[in-house]
């Protein structure tokens, strides 16, 4: 008895021990950014605290506030489109019964486990071909593509434990399909909904190898302005930027977190 005592409590502490370590792992690259965002050097010798960079990130960096406008509005208009789409494919997929219906699933799929240099080329090629102008459309199209599997595959997840005794209650009651779904099953998958749509926010922020193809002239993103600032050394004001973005992630993150809690709630 004792000795089961001695062998839970030594695994628990094992455990704690391990989620430190990773903790401590993925979050010391971001504590080394927001602390060199405060120093007035350049380089990773610490000077002295100071808002400089902080000053030029709001004050004399039009080019990387273009970029950022970029990267936010193709993330912003791309995720709208695949949370749309991919929540309805993943309704119809469910609710309807027909041919081919296994086949369309296992391709809606496909974006997300082909590497991104096969999407971004073979999208590079397509749009050459059709004759479409590289710029913030194509990015926008690339975007919403291999966001779309992740809607898909969150909002699938989230029917799979519905429970569609509610659907024939409701069709008892007289409600038609657009009824059932506009006041049944959406408010049902809502969470879902929500987290695919931060989900593809956070794909299309940082993504660089796709964009990196289907970019043209004026409609590069913020990766992209990032890795065109190595060749000469990334400036700290990207660390105050990275700060600045870390905080409003948080911040939404909190919000629909409380948001999340209502709904489930109230559900």
């Amino acid at each position: 008895m004792n000795y089961h005592r001695y062998s839970s409590k030594s695994g628990f502490s094992f455990s704690y021990g391990m989620l430190a370590l990773v903790i401590v792992f993925l979050f010391i690259p971001l504590f080394v950014v927001v602390f060199f965002s405060f120093n007035n050097a350049k380089g990773m010798q610490w000077d002295h605290a100071s808002l400089v960079w902080y000053k030029t990130l709001i004050f004399d960096s039009p080019s990387l506030w273009a970029a950022f406008r970029n990267s936010l509005v193709i993330a912003l208009t791309s995720s709208i489109t695949a949370t749309v789409l991919g929540s309805l494919a993943a309704i119809g997929i469910k609710w309807y019964r027909f041919h081919g219906r296994n086949y369309i699933t296992t391709v809606s799929y496909l974006p997300m486990v082909l590497p991104e240099v096969i999407i971004g080329i073979s999208m590079l090629i397509f749009f050459s071909a059709v004759k479409v102008r590289l710029g913030m459309f194509t990015i926008y199209a690339a975007h919403t593509t291999f966001n779309l599997p992740f809607v898909f595959m969150m909002v699938t997840a989230r029917l799979d434990e519905f429970d569609y005794s509610t659907v024939e209650a409701a069709r008892d009651l007289g409600a038609n399909e657009r009824q059932t779904l506009t006041k049944v099953i959406i408010p049902s998958i809502i969470p879902a909904v929500l987290s695919g749509f931060l989900m593809c926010i956070t794909m299309s922020l940082e993504d660089f190898v796709i964009t990196f193809f289907v970019s043209g002239p004026g409609s590069g993103t913020l990766p992209l302005y990032v890795y065109s600032m190595i060749r000469y050394g990334v400036s700290p004001v990207i660390n105050a930027l990275s700060f600045v973005m870390i905080l409003g992630t948080m911040v939404i993150a909190f919000i629909f977190r409380k948001f999340l809690k209502t709904v489930a709630a109230s559900s």
